[in-house]
């Protein structure tokens, strides 16, 4: 699975017009599930991701994780982090998981990252969604497990 966090004082994302997801300070996450993933990947990334010490200590230091500031996190699906940009100027998505399967385990990483202790809110697999944040440093961290 791979993932992009952004650390954001804020963030909603919206379906339709309508608010469907948000959070305060903490974390904005784009996820996406790729061909050959597993919930086990998505139970690995959940708990990395749970206590990923991206947030400042007393002394200004990135030293603290979602769990230890007390922060909620916005998961949204994002099939195009597979993007293939090797050839040509058309990216391809053939490494992404299948629909069903990809949206089986963005839910899958959003109950585990839940279930880790973080306040999660969602957005809607395979929508048309407006995403608004506040990148908070900035911090936008890449990750793949």
């Amino acid at each position: 699975m791979r993932a992009v966090l952004q650390r954001v004082s804020h963030a909603s994302v919206s379906v339709g017009g309508q608010v469907i997801g948000r959070t305060g300070p903490g974390l904005m996450i784009l996820v996406c599930a790729m061909r050959g993933d597993t919930g086990e990947q998505a139970d690995k990334l959940a708990a990395k991701v749970a206590k990923l010490r991206i947030f400042a200590d007393e002394a200004g230091r990135m030293n603290r994780s979602l769990l230890d500031t007390g922060g909620s996190a916005l998961v949204i699906s994002q099939f195009t982090l597979a993007a293939d940009t090797a050839r040509g100027n058309r990216p391809g998505f053939s490494t992404a998981a299948a629909p069903e399967d990809g949206e089986r385990l963005y839910e899958h990483f959003a109950r585990c990252l839940s279930g880790q202790g973080v306040a999660v809110e969602t957005g809607k697999f395979g929508a048309d969604m407006q995403v608004d944040l506040c990148n908070d440093g900035p911090v936008t961290i890449w990750m793949e497990v």
